[in-house]
This record gives structure tokens, sequence and C-alpha cells, in this order.
């Protein structure tokens, strides 16, 4: 999948594109990043980049002319644009899915009080947002909605299952997590863990996650609740104990 980033700081992209599994996943060629600097399109000898609002306020608004230069060299106007927004929908499992099914999408970062609208209009981008909440730039919403794409295209992660058995996309919270060693500082990993019965772990783990999810997200119990589940008897049995449980 290949990824075009149109931002005035490619420098914060460090992070996604030599570090850990993206970081990885780009050096393989599962993932190209093509991370494209607004400001060397920019005609103004100094590489201005922004301007006043027209109408007042306060502020500065991202100017067309480098935006539109930079998304015409990479024919943006034939690709899927998306321009990381608080207006815009809030990013989901569904969205995630269907980005990550695509072969090349373009981002646009936008900063300061964001872009001139020709430029959305112009090339009909999707406007998505991260979160009801101001950032300074679009920059870290990117590279939230990179690493969320990213898990769900074939071999970026090692472990084919962990996107679907995940918190949140399984519909319920991800269960307590241990590692060795057993005992640390006298606190001990639940002894249903290390027995080697996979059964009962399964059992514990799903009845866990289940308590964790009605007690820290009852959004997402009241829906997994409403869902039709596939479960056998013992996960039956597990969930009617917690839905009658009082947490």
């Amino acid at each position: 999948m290949k990824v075009n980033i149109l931002t005035l700081f490619p420098e914060m992209f460090t992070a996604v594109t030599e570090s850990s599994i993206l970081g990885k996943a780009n050096d393989k060629g599962i993932l190209d990043i093509n991370l494209i600097n607004i400001r060397d399109f920019s005609t103004d000898k100094h590489h201005k980049a922004d301007d006043t609002p027209f109408g007042g306020g306060p502020g500065m608004v991202m100017t067309a002319q480098p935006i539109f230069d930079a998304m015409d060299s990479i024919e943006a106007s034939k690709k899927k644009a998306i321009y990381m927004s608080p207006r815009g929908s809030v990013l989901d499992m569904a969205k995630i899915e269907e980005l990550a099914n695509m072969d090349e999408i373009v981002i646009l970062c936008g900063h300061y009080e964001g872009v001139d609208q020709r430029v959305l209009d112009h090339y009909d981008m999707e406007e998505i947002s991260i979160g009801d909440y101001i950032l300074t730039g679009g920059e870290l919403p990117a590279m939230v909605l990179i690493d969320s794409v990213a898990r769900f295209i074939p071999d970026v992660l090692g472990n084919h299952q962990s996107t679907s058995d995940e918190s949140i996309y399984s519909g319920l919270l991800e269960c307590n997590q241990y590692t060795k060693p057993r005992c640390y500082r006298g606190l001990e990993v639940p002894e249903v863990l290390t027995n080697g019965n996979h059964k009962l772990i399964h059992l514990w783990q799903y009845e866990n996650a289940l308590e964790l999810t009605k007690c820290r997200r009852p959004d997402l119990w009241e829906e997994y609740l409403k869902k039709e589940k596939n479960l056998t008897k013992d996960e039956k049995k597990i969930l009617e104990k917690v839905v009658a449980k009082e947490l």
C-alpha cells in the first residue's frame, strides 16, 4: 500500500517511517510511505505556505497554491484523498478496513487554522477526525490513521490473528496480559494462566474481557450484548454470570 503524506513538517513522521513494526513494513515494501513537503511547492521566495484568512479572524490559513501543486505532483485527483480534520467523521473500524483495502491513498495534514477550502472541494477530499479535540496540526492524526490502517494490511503484523482478537475489534476490551516471572514483588500471575489448560485459559480471558468492558466501556458492553454471538455452552455460562454480576 502506498501512502502519500502532504505536510509542512515531514520530519515529524520519522517515528512512523523508521521505527517499530511500521518501519519494518516500510523497509520491506509492504508499506510505501511517500512524504511530500508542501513548502517545496511554494512559489513564494521564502517558501511561505500560509496567509491571513479572508473575513478576518485570528491565525493563519494554509494557502491553495502550494497544496494544489503538491497534490498535482502525485496526480491526487485520481486517488483517494483524505484531510485530517476535527470536523470530519470519526475514524472507526469500518473506515479503517475500507482504507486498508486500497492500493494508494493521499493524506493532507493541515496546520494553523486549516487549509483553503478550495483544496478540499477540488480534490473531493474526505475529512476524517480521530476524536472530538483539537491538536496543533494534522500530522499526529495522520500517524494514528496510518498505524491503525497498516495493522489490517497482510504481513504487517507477525500474527495474522492479532488484529481481529485485539481490544475493540473483537467487540470487547482486551483481557489483562502477564509475562514472566510468575511472581514479582509479591504479585502473582493468575494461576489459571500457568497451568497449560487452554480451555480454562480461554474462558478466564473471555470472562476478564467481559468484566473489563462492562466496567470501563458500558457503550461497548451494550453493543456487545445486542450482537449475535456464536458462543460455546461454557462461554454462554460465563456471559450470563457477568451480566448478572455487579461490578
